[in-house]
């Protein structure tokens, strides 16, 4: 086999592996609080962030719409003065 498809290969192995023992741990404890909290907070954190990336962020996309002006909740509750 070439080294790099062995190499690709052994490391999609790993991840999967590692993968799979979270998630068998995970339905173990349920929802409750344990040690592997944290874990779930950086994977969540990085599905965020990579979806930023992709997407934008939310105050990016409310620029674009307000034509540069960004409206709060707060401001939509409040009458317009002029």
């Amino acid at each position: 086999m070439d080294p790099k498809a062995d190499k690709l290969v052994k490391r999609t192995a790993m991840i999967a592996s590692v993968t799979a023992g979270y998630f068998l741990l995970t339905s173990d404890y349920g929802n409750q609080p344990n040690i592997l909290d944290p874990i779930k907070n950086k994977i969540l954190s990085a599905q965020s962030s990579v979806k930023e990336f992709f997407f934008g962020s939310k105050k990016e996309s409310q620029v674009s719409k307000a034509g540069g002006e960004v409206e709060t909740h707060a401001a939509k509750k409040q009458p317009h003065k002029e």
